[in-house]
């Protein structure tokens, strides 16, 4: 029989903590999950394979009996006698074909974690190997799905939904985002995951991506625009109107307005997570639009105004 390296499956050293076991197990079985692999027998196998990796390595008592196996295996497999390079006690073990019964792992997960061994029910220790075989299998834990959505501004300021199709979009999930989530944040829907092995489902999330707006840029609960006028309001002083995902909003512009000033419109920004109906601020820069294709008239006032040494 083949000796079965479970910690090569999962890519991780033999003296891998346990946390470094569980998440190489988590990244490997989201990428080769049936559900996002339809009809790819390839993944299928794979997928069965790192489940068993883990059903033994995730296991505290598992990983130790198979730890004493690997420094043993090579005298397991010739199965002699003590002084012959044989199994420590001299026992050869037999075993008894489990069928389907253990839930599709390998002959060699059966074998020394399915059963069929004489005192293994007992869970006493059996030709020298540490601890004995049991029979339990603890299912592995439930998968997680996770995925991505893109939302525009106007979405995130008021909140949205979107239909998430799952299992080659045989499965739809309507999930619904609250107002003002954040770029990188994750919308998590509890019991919409993948399914293990033995049926149970894990949690779905998704990460939020904010498209890029051409009018605003997000600074935390804020946003940030900029908002032009001509130049004779802003020497003259004047009425101008400022963007806003909620509508064009007036403001007045004070005489002699220095360009790069900014104008805070309170409770225009972005919706704060934890207080219901309450915003961020919206900064808008002032910017000056110089005037284009002088007239013969405005060439001469504007030569009046530079001899005023303005």
């Amino acid at each position: 029989m083949e000796y079965r390296d479970y910690y090569r499956v999962l890519g991780v050293a033999k003296n891998a903590s346990a946390k470094e076991i569980k998440a190489a197990y988590r990244k490997l079985a989201r990428k080769h999950h049936p559900d996002v692999n339809q009809g790819n027998k390839a993944a299928e196998s794979r997928f069965k394979e790192i489940n068993e990796a883990y059903e033994v390595l995730g296991d505290p008592e598992k990983r130790k009996r198979y730890d004493a196996l690997g420094q043993n295996w090579d005298a397991f497999n010739r199965g002699g006698a003590p002084g012959s390079g044989g199994w420590p006690g001299g026992v050869r073990v037999e075993y008894e074909d489990l069928g389907g019964g253990a839930g599709g792992f390998s002959d060699f997960f059966r074998t020394f974690f399915g059963g069929g061994f004489p005192g293994a029910a007992s869970g006493r220790g059996f030709g020298g190997f540490p601890g004995g075989f049991g029979r339990e299998q603890e299912a592995p834990e439930a998968l997680d799905a996770e995925g991505d959505v893109e939302l525009t501004l106007e979405e995130v300021v008021k909140g949205t939904t979107r239909e998430v199709r799952l299992g080659g979009g045989k499965r739809r999930v309507e999930v619904r985002i609250p107002p003002g989530v954040r770029e990188g944040s994750r919308v998590r829907v509890a019991g919409e995951g993948g399914r293990d092995s033995g049926g149970r489902r894990g949690d779905l999330f998704l990460r939020v991506r904010i498209a890029p707006n051409p009018t605003f840029e997000r600074k935390g609960d804020d946003l940030v625009t900029t908002v032009r006028v001509p130049l004779t309001i802003a020497v003259l002083g004047g009425e101008t109107q400022v963007p806003t995902l909620d509508g064009p909003v007036g403001i007045k512009i004070p005489p002699e307005t220095p360009v790069g000033r900014v104008f805070r419109l309170r409770g225009h920004g972005m919706p704060l997570q934890g207080a219901k109906g309450s915003r961020g601020d919206l900064l808008a820069t002032l910017a000056v639009e110089l005037p284009r294709r002088l007239t013969p008239r405005q060439r001469e006032l504007f030569e009046q105004l530079r001899q005023t040494g303005a």
